[in-house]
C-alpha cells in the first residue's frame, strides 16, 4: 500500500510542515516528506520509540482489569509547533505523525484531517 497520497494531502493543511507514515513495529518509514527542511527520518526513530512506551503504559494500566482504552492520537506541544502521532486504525502497527507550526495551525481541523486520512483506506 502506497501512503504518499496520505502524506501529501495532510501536508496541505495550513501549517503543516511535516508528516509520516510509520511502522511502529519496526521504525521503518513507508512515506514522508518535510516542507520545511525538518529531519523525517529522526522525527520517525524519536515518534516509534513515543508511540511504543505509551502502548506499553495504556497496556500494563489495563493489564488487570481488561477494560484496555486504545490511543486515540497523542499531542506534543513545543513552543512554536504542535507535534501529532496517531496509530491508524486502518493498518494496526502503522502510525501518522504530523508536524504543525503553531502560529497557523487549525487543531482541530489537523485532527480532523489525521483521522479522515486514516479511514481512507480502511476496508
Amino acid at each position: 500500500m502506497r501512503f504518499d497520497g496520505l502524506v501529501d494531502t495532510l501536508l496541505s493543511a495550513r501549517g503543516a510542515m511535516a508528516c509520516a507514515v510509520v511502522d511502529y513495529e519496526s521504525g521503518m518509514q513507508l512515506a514522508g516528506r518535510s516542507e520545511s527542511g525538518m529531519d523525517v527520518d529522526a522525527l520517525s526513530a524519536g515518534y516509534t520509540d513515543v508511540i511504543t512506551a505509551e502502548i506499553k503504559a495504556m497496556q500494563l494500566m489495563y493489564a488487570e482489569s481488561g477494560d484496555g482504552d486504545s490511543i486515540e492520537d497523542i499531542l506534543i506541544t513545543l513552543k512554536n509547533q504542535y507535534h501529532f502521532i496517531r496509530p491508524m486504525e486502518s493498518y494496526p502497527g502503522l502510525f501518522i505523525f504530523l508536524v504543525l507550526e503553531r502560529a497557523g495551525a487549525n487543531l482541530a481541523l489537523s485532527r480532523k484531517a489525521m483521522r479522515d486520512a486514516d479511514m481512507q483506506f480502511a476496508s
